[in-house]
């Protein structure tokens, strides 16, 4: 009997434990799951990070003896389907993919591996799933269920919307009977209801989690110049960790890239133009931790998992309140505190509705002229977003149908970063009162102009340099005048038009305004926040904040996480997330059964992985003298330890480095020292790199350096896996580890 009420809370709590090192689901998660077991269509709405992969990961595992339980998920995003299915199968699960970037070899494998009924979980492009005969093989395979990811592509009122995913809905003439489960982060209510008419939805439980990130901050800033001062001024709030810079073009995003490259962050540029090689080295790269700072447009990030994003910036306006959302959630995905910010000018709507124009000349098929107002009043709700003056979590939770109340404790307007624009209802006044003599309905940037006294040629020749409110606003600068408006807009005095052209008219609330009988308060950014602006508060802090024993610990996983990833040739959240690192650095678990207490250790993982982490956890403890154990839960406070020299961490270090330049062995090293191997390999290793001596082979023998330094140019030497593979397995991963940290250095 399926269904989740027929199953036993053992049996899903043991599926959670194993795979992921859960106890629980969230509440939606535990509905969706509970449709998907009934054979019942859904629909799923969960912010990024909200746990939509496990809502269709978790299933299979619970069918009972005799039901079907392949399930089929169809992803645009190849690099989240590969980094999905290596998490996956490195917890033991039994996952597989097919897209274009898997060979022809290998394809073959996962299908007579299907056939086979090893699979449970088969991850599938749009293209491969649509491609000739596929639909036919699959049908001739006991299906459980079809779940499709990123399901706002299917409707033409979202905001990435992909023609070829209209196409989705021959998967129910292929598979009659399958239930179908859509999943994305970001769609209103009018995208909700198309994409279970575009799906055949029959009865569908539509799921929809809160859209609010309480661990975001937000703040909106208007540009200076081209906002790189901005943007350094933030990423310095975030040495050494992750971040992603959005630029609307891809000239933008080079110069951006270049020049925080000269002012000495790790950075890179990513956009469409640049080859596929290059763009999988700097998603690998960043990926791999490897690189900090990604600067690019909206075709980098699909597909992106990293969790420990602290940082998401927008160098200019996003096109719509949708991308914004996707976007900035790719912050803070690990829970922990994130900070978002958005660098806004007028002449970003400006870019963007330029841009859509152009698209809509040069696609094969012309959109509907409903499809490219609905874009123009994406864009214009985006702008409106930006202008607004009030809370940033209230407005985003609002767009999308939920409520949330001020303060949030965590946005510019709630933490007092703004203040009234000086004489507020007097402004508001001559603003109406433009609008009201001009006759003729114009767009705010046109209305800008006529109050600051423009003598372009278009003002002019329409005579409205006569007016009375020519030049009344000619001391506020263009793009606060145009936020202004947009608070107008905002507060309902002004409506803009939903036309070809986004004019502005009066409303009943004007009039109340222009008569005197309603105040109005507008706000601006107050002069010492434009550039300067730091975070002051953070509202539900997650408790993750470290003290430095902790944060030293939490670095020392980090270099075991990297290296364990390195070695099998997955980027290090695979390995576990920072959320697990820092439980474990605020724990210090000193058995394998305390290991297997901390959230996000699965069983699985523990077996592989624990003795590793156990390893550094022990010795580190041990060299400082603190206990292990310290804590039952997540987050609780670690005991008083006894202070030591802030130099004390280098000391060991730098005693193996002048070991390893007399040739000392390693285990040598580690004996004398009273450290772990692993520890006394990473010393090593660094070692290597900053010395560059001109031979290591009191460390690798010439033969093994000499295999591997072809094999490292065979395969391009990014990753030590492959390496490792085309060794056939037979040369230790630390010689690989240490002799490609010669070559490099």
């Amino acid at each position: 009997m399926g269904g989740l009420a027929a199953l036993a809370a053992a049996t899903m709590r043991e599926a959670l434990n194993r795979y992921w090192g859960f106890d629980t689901l969230r509440p939606l998660q535990a509905e969706a799951v509970e449709a998907a077991c009934a054979g019942r269509d859904s629909l799923v709405v969960l912010p990024t990070g909200g746990g939509k992969s496990l809502c269709y990961q978790l299933p299979p595992l619970l069918r009972g003896p005799g039901e079907p339980a392949f399930t089929v998920v169809v992803s645009p995003l190849i690099a989240l389907m590969k980094d999905q299915v290596d998490g996956l199968v490195l917890a033991g699960y039994p996952a597989a993919a097919l897209h274009g970037a898997v060979s022809p070899n290998d394809a073959a494998n996962t299908r007579r591996a299907v056939d086979r009924g090893e699979v449970k979980l088969l991850y599938v492009s749009p293209e491969r799933l649509l491609s000739e005969g596929f639909l036919g093989w699959l049908a001739s395979k006991r299906v459980a269920a079809v779940a499709i990811d990123e399901a706002h592509c299917i409707s033409q009122w979202g905001h990435d919307f992909r023609p070829e995913y209209r196409r989705l809905a021959e998967l129910r003439d292929a598979l009659p009977g399958v239930p179908v489960h859509a999943f994305t982060a970001t769609a209103t209510p009018r995208v909700r209801e198309d994409i279970a008419a575009q799906l055949n939805m029959v009865d569908p439980a539509i799921l929809v989690g809160i859209f609010d990130r309480p661990n975001l901050s937000y703040r909106v800033l208007p540009r200076i110049g081209n906002g790189e001062e901005q943007v350094e001024t933030v990423l310095r709030r975030h040495p050494g960790e992750a971040a992603i810079v959005y630029c609307i073009s891809r000239k933008q995003t080079e110069s951006m890239a270049e020049t925080l490259v000269s002012r000495g962050f790790s950075a890179a540029a990513y956009h469409a133009g640049l080859d596929g090689n290059t763009r999988s080295r700097v998603q690998d790269e960043f990926l791999g931790e490897r690189l900090d700072v990604v600067v690019a447009t909206v075709a980098f990030g699909m597909g992106i998992d990293r969790g420990d994003v602290r940082a998401v910036i927008h160098a200019s306006m996003p096109k719509s309140i949708e991308a914004y959302q996707q976007e900035t959630g790719r912050a803070g995905r690990d829970g922990l505190p994130a900070e978002c910010v958005l660098l806004y000018s007028s002449s970003d709507a400006v870019k963007w509705s330029q841009l859509m124009e152009r698209s809509a000349a040069e696609a094969e098929v012309p959109p509907a002229p409903a499809v490219l107002r609905a874009q123009r009043d994406l864009l214009f709700q985006m702008q409106r977003f930006a202008a607004s003056a009030r809370c940033r979590h209230q407005a985003l939770s609002a767009y999308f149908g939920q409520a949330c109340e001020p303060p949030c404790g965590a946005c510019d307007v709630c933490n007092a970063e703004l203040e009234e624009f000086p004489d507020s209802t007097t402004v508001a006044r001559k603003i109406l009162s433009c609008v009201a003599r001009l006759r003729d309905p114009y767009g705010a940037a046109y209305v800008a102009d006529v109050l600051r006294g423009s003598a372009q040629a278009r003002v002019t020749q329409r005579g409205h340099d006569q007016l009375s409110t020519y030049g009344l606003l000619k001391e506020v600068d263009k793009d606060t005048l145009v936020s202004l408006i947009d608070q107008l807009v905002d507060i309902g005095a002004l409506v803009r038009d939903e036309g070809e052209y986004p004019v502005l008219r009066l409303t009943g609330v004007a009039s109340a305004i222009l008569k005197g009988t309603q105040p109005v308060r507008m706000l601006r950014v107050r002069p010492s926040e434009v550039l300067v602006a730091t975070d002051k508060k953070r509202r539900r802090d997650k408790g993750a904040a470290l003290n430095p024993e902790e944060q030293a610990l939490f670095e020392e996983l980090r270099l075991l996480r990297r290296q364990l990833a390195d070695e099998r040739g997955v980027p290090p959240y695979v390995i576990f997330g920072d959320a697990p690192l820092i439980e474990m650095a605020q724990r210090r678990p000193g058995s394998i059964d305390a290991l297997a207490t901390i959230k996000g250790v699965g069983a699985v993982k523990l077996e592989q992985l624990g003795e590793r982490f156990l390893e550094v956890i022990v010795a580190w403890a041990a060299e400082r003298n603190v206990p292990l154990n310290v804590g039952a839960s997540a987050g609780r406070p670690a005991p008083p330890v006894a202070p030591r020299d802030p130099n004390e961490t280098n000391k060991s270090r730098l005693a193996a480095f002048a070991m390893f330049a007399q040739g000392a062995p390693l285990d040598e090293v580690a004996a004398t020292l009273d450290r772990a191997r692993s520890t006394t390999q990473q010393y090593l290793a660094e070692w290597v790199s900053r010395e560059a001596p001109e031979s290591i082979e009191p460390w690798v023998n010439a033969a093994n350096y000499d295999a591997i330094r072809v094999a490292a140019e065979a395969t391009g030497g990014e990753r030590l896996k492959p390496i490792f593979d085309a060794l056939g397995g037979n040369v230790p991963y630390d010689d690989i580890r240490l002799v490609m940290a010669h070559l490099r250095a």
